[in-house]
Parts: C-alpha cells; sequence; structure tokens
C-alpha cells in the first residue's frame, strides 16, 4: 500500500518538496506519495488530524505552522526541543513525533555542497524569527570561534538566545553594531530577499574568504549581490531544501537518499 506524506503551509503552491520528494521515492524505490496541503489561520490542528486519520504518515511543516507544530507534537526530538519550533512530524498508532531538519539540512549544504568548513570561524546569523530558531543549536554543536545574532529588533534575538542558555558565547546586536566587525560566515535568516530587500549591513561585515549564505532560494537576492560586490562567496537557500528534505525522508523511511543529483536537477530546472 502506498504511504502518504504532504508539506502544509501557507502560502504552499510554490513548495517544491513534491518534486524533491518523489526524486528521493524514485532513486530509493519507496512507494510514497506526497502532495502539498493549504493550511488555514486557526485550522492548523484540525488539518493535521484529517491527514492522519486518513491514513497519512507524516507532514513536513513550513511557515508559518513551525511552532504549531511544536505544540502539537506528543514527543520532540533533541532538536526540535531546541528550536522549540518543528518542520517534520511522524505519526504512529499513538504518537505524533515531531523534529526539526532545518538545520542540519543548512551545515549538511555548507559542508558537503559548498565545501566551507565552519568550524572555528566566526559566525554571524542575520535574523531572530522562526527561520532562525532550527539553526542555532546544531551551529552551536560545532567548535565555532563566535556566533553573533544581528536582528533590527535586539530584544527577539535576546530571547533566541535565551534558548541556548548554556552557550554564554552567543553575541546579540543590532545592524548597527556590526560596524568594524567581521565574520567568514554570514547566513542570513531573514525573509527580507523575498521582497528585494536586505538588512542594513556595514560594508566590511565579510572577512576574506567570507561565505554568504541566503536561506531564501530560488533567485539572486540584494544580500547575495552585496556579498559577491564585496568579494564573498554567495550561495542561495536550495541546497539547505534539498538536505533538510533528505533528513525528513530518512526519519519516515529509514532509507538516505543522495542529495546531489536532485539539487543538480532543480537548479536545471530553474535555469
Amino acid at each position: 500500500m502506498t504511504d502518504s506524506y504532504a508539506v502544509i503551509g501557507n502560502p504552499i503552491t510554490h513548495s517544491l518538496s513534491p518534486r524533491i520528494h518523489a526524486a528521493f521515492a524514485a532513486q530509493t524505490a519507496q512507494d510514497i506519495v506526497y502532495k502539498t496541503i493549504l493550511g488555514e489561520a486557526g485550522a492548523f490542528p484540525a488539518t493535521v488530524t484529517q491527514f492522519r486519520q486518513a491514513g497519512g504518515k507524516g507532514l513536513n511543516v513550513t511557515l508559518p505552522f513551525k511552532h504549531e507544530a511544536f505544540e502539537l507534537a506528543t514527543r520532540h526530538s533533541e532538536r526540535a526541543q531546541l528550536a522549540g519550533a518543528v518542520n517534520t512530524l511522524s505519526f504512529d498508532d499513538s504518537e505524533i513525533a515531531g523534529d526539526n531538519t532545518d538545520g542540519v539540512g543548512l551545515l549538511h549544504d555548507i559542508a558537503q555542497n559548498l565545501n566551507f568548513d565552519v568550524r572555528d570561524k566566526r559566525v554571524l546569523l542575520l535574523g531572530a524569527g522562526g527561520a532562525s530558531f532550527g539553526v542555532v543549536g546544531p551551529l552551536l554543536a560545532l567548535p565555532l570561534q563566535s556566533l553573533t545574532i544581528a536582528n533590527r529588533t535586539v530584544s527577539k534575538a535576546v530571547a533566541l538566545r535565551a534558548r541556548f542558555s548554556a552557550h554564554a558565547n552567543v553575541d546579540c546586536c543590532g545592524y548597527d553594531a556590526l560596524k568594524g566587525r567581521q565574520f567568514e560566515l554570514v547566513i542570513n535568516a531573514t525573509s527580507a530577499g523575498l521582497s528585494g530587500a536586505m538588512p542594513a549591513l556595514p560594508d566590511d561585515v565579510f572577512a576574506p574568504g567570507a561565505l554568504a549564505y541566503d536561506m531564501v532560494y530560488g533567485k539572486t537576492t540584494p544580500f547575495m549581490q552585496f556579498a559577491q560586490a564585496r568579494g564573498a562567496r554567495a550561495a542561495d537557500g536550495l541546497g539547505m531544501l534539498v538536505e533538510q528534505a533528505a533528513e525528513s525522508f530518512y526519519i519516515w523511511r529509514r532509507v538516505r537518499p543522495q542529495t546531489a543529483p536532485v539539487i543538480a536537477l532543480l537548479r536545471g530546472a530553474a535555469s
């Protein structure tokens, strides 16, 4: 019997997840079907319950429902517990298991696909919204030289750091406080690129050989253009999307797909 999975979000029609998981299934000979579900405000728990009762085995969760998914889960992985957000739900007869694959997806893309060694680097994370919650824990599991979270509203960065209170070496600041500081890895976790904007960064924020990583995918964002004009290497978030999906696929199917062919397929389709 074909197992059913889906991604739920709002908006959702743009999602590449069905194509990604179809490619994973074909590659690994898994008998699954994967669709999109448009979630409505206030109806997330009911929609998940309906999908589960219809025999659904698991859901990917995207904006704006990752925190609601955390509340709905009856069991959490350690990384979901740290993040306070869930992007992967798994269903069995008695439990709803919640996990967060965003951070591991980001780091797999940076280390394996982009060949960038994050260890002992000065890392700057831009933004303290939902996209940031899943990546701070995995970043702090590495031996970084430092991690700085910059946000327009500094109190939100402080609140994000508070989730990781055991890590006193996390610095929080506004964008104006970055002047005169340099970083080898700058991760843009804001959604500014979707509207053609970018955080107000100083010109000298990129150290020599720096990688500028934007979680937005499918377009060259102003942040990426800004970085390239200042000598930094720039990458979008397509690889992260595929890598976090591969981790979800592994959680569900206990088979780990190869991601490089899928990233190449999607980049080829976009060109």
